[in-house]
């Protein structure tokens, strides 16, 4: 029964590559060298680490790392907010509601990340590792170098920074940057995420959604670059500052380095929009899927939004290797991720989620790497709106008019993770 799932789940990744075959702009310009390169790196990236213990056991460090962190943070809400906060990391709460637990740790992660970018650390990371990559696998360089800053820094952030480059580039190499800014995370949200699903499989998500989003959209978007055209602008949040400046942290409009706890009091202020604007787009969903729900069950109790959803998401899901209870519920879950976001899903399977008699291996690890991005209707918008703060009318007009291009490779991508990693997990 195991070898016909295997052989299902294997005929999903070749039918998610096919789907984005048929949508291709241009089938005749697919570079499929770079193509089958990039395939073969995530199919030995997903082995290594769910198949060997040495590859699980450094994930599962990271996701403690992670973990650490975020238990950390809760020292100084204990120390704002006792009453919020359980008493093993010195509060008096029973328990601690998704708000507490998930979204306050925030406020000393995403400085951290920034400190960590301010003296240079991360920037030098995302550099290297971006050449490498577009070495190995013969990507454009900024594409590639974009790619890995995206897993870092999160989509808008990601286009902010590489403002002037945005503006240099072709209208269809900025579409490619819009397609690939679907698939993201941001890593000071990781902590969050580890909090409600298991952190491995989301440590896993992260670099297999970094390649396949160059896969997806090399298929969709294949755009030829010259060697000319092939360069690493000069970057500056603001097109201001060199890359030397960049490279070491945060630049000012004159190209000076701004003091740093001026650019901590900045990214402290930052988080706690951030935290802000996850509550309310959370709250918001949730309570607009419920009055969905309610006004569907006028014509039929047994409409509702997971129900619809999950009937167009079953064929995606079935093609994971499940079986036909699971694949549906599978699809219910894909359908509300792309409706509402990740932190709704995860919020609500994270008392089950662990439980291997209700979530299986091969589907608690596909679930989670699936929701494990920034893949939905609303990350539209603001990929949308931040384009169209950075480059001319023409570029930011044409990643308008291919809205669905952008959904259809986030999913994709979400799709091509969570079923190379369900090859090698049951």
């Amino acid at each position: 029964m195991q070898l016909t799932y295997l052989l299902v789940n294997i005929l999903g990744v070749i039918v998610y590559l096919g789907i984005a075959v048929l949508f291709s702009k241009d089938r005749k310009a697919i570079n499929w060298r770079s193509v089958l390169v990039v395939l073969v790196i995530n199919l030995v990236i997903a082995f290594v680490l769910t198949e060997f213990k040495w590859g699980r056991d450094a994930v599962r460090a990271a996701a403690d790392g992670f973990n650490w962190l975020v238990q950390v943070s809760y020292q100084g809400i204990a120390f704002a907010l006792p009453n919020w906060v359980t008493p093993e990391f010195g509060g008096t709460a029973k328990t601690m509601n998704f708000v507490t637990s998930a979204l306050l740790p925030i406020l000393m992660i995403v400085p951290l990340f920034d400190t960590l970018t301010y003296i240079g650390v991360l920037p030098w990371i995302i550099k290297w590792v971006g050449r490498g990559l577009s070495f190995i696998t013969g990507a454009p360089k900024f594409e590639s170098f974009f790619a890995v800053e995206m897993m870092f820094l999160g989509n808008t952030e990601a286009l902010a920074v590489s403002s002037l480059q945005l503006k240099q580039m072709s209208a269809k190499r900025n579409l490619t940057l819009a397609l690939m800014s679907m698939s993201c995370v941001t890593a000071s949200i990781i902590g969050a995420y580890t909090q409600m699903v298991p952190g491995q499989f989301v440590l896993t998500a992260i670099p297999l959604n970094v390649l396949n989003a160059l896969i997806i959209t090399s298929i969709l978007n294949p755009v030829k670059v010259t060697p000319e055209e092939d360069t690493i602008a000069k970057m500056g949040g603001s097109g201001a500052a060199s890359e030397a400046a960049e490279e070491e942290g945060a630049v000012s409009p004159d190209g000076k380095k701004e003091p740093y706890f001026s650019f901590l009091g900045d990214s402290i202020l930052g988080a706690g929009r951030l935290i802000l604007i996850i509550a309310a787009n959370v709250i918001a969903f949730v309570a607009l899927a419920a009055l969905i729900d309610k006004i569907l069950a006028l014509f039929n109790p047994w409409l509702s939004l997971e129900h619809i959803l999950g009937i167009i998401m079953f064929p995606f899901a079935w093609l994971m290797g499940l079986d036909v209870s699971h694949a549906f519920q599978f699809a219910q879950f894909m359908g509300m991720k792309l409706v509402t976001n990740e932190f709704v899903v995860m919020g609500k399977i994270a008392g089950t989620i662990h439980n291997l008699s209700i979530f299986p291996a091969h589907y608690q690890a596909q679930l989670t790497v699936f929701i494990t991005s920034f893949a939905n209707f609303s990350t539209t918008g603001m990929i949308i709106g931040a384009f169209k703060g950075l480059v001319d009318k023409k570029k930011n007009d044409l990643i308008s008019k291919n809205v669905g291009i952008m959904l259809l490779s986030g999913i994709l991508v979400s799709l091509m993770s969570a079923g190379i990693v369900g090859l090698f997990v049951w």
